[in-house]
């Protein structure tokens, strides 16, 4: 059995096993806002979604992870469509997600209805990365 919930203090150290591109205060900032969401199956860990305000009044999703062996069993839809009612509750229109353009994650996306709305090329050679694709999303 599945259960999505807000992400809490308690899930700390499950949150940096898949999560290292946060830092523990922003970590904090998220349990105290709410803004992040923690997947358990069977009262177990095994996914997380962050998200922010882009522009400072769009949802973004910053991060979806789901462990390895729970992937392509469509616990990352539950989190997205969990995450996008939220959202509708709350009373946004309008979702913006992104992925490395050599990521499989823009074909999730697209999937769940997301188009793509632009791209981002990094080539300072100290954080140098595959183009960003940005996804968007009326809900």
């Amino acid at each position: 059995m599945t259960e999505i919930r807000y992400v809490k203090k308690e899930d700390e150290q499950f949150w940096f096993s898949l999560d290292s591109h946060l830092s523990k205060a922003v970590f904090e900032e998220k349990v105290r806002t709410g803004s992040g969401y923690v997947l358990l199956l069977d009262g177990n860990p095994i996914g997380l979604l962050r998200y922010s305000l882009f522009w400072d009044n769009t949802p973004f999703c910053n991060m979806l992870f789901v462990d390895g062996e729970y992937q392509r069993k469509g616990y990352g839809r539950q989190l997205m469509e969990f995450w996008e009612n939220e959202m509708k509750k709350q009373g946004y229109a309008m979702l913006l997600t992104s992925t490395q353009a050599d990521e499989t994650a823009q074909h999730f996306y697209r999937k769940l209805g997301y188009k793509d709305c632009g791209s981002l090329i990094i080539d300072i050679p100290r954080f140098a990365q595959p183009m960003e694709i940005f996804f968007i999303k009326e809900v």
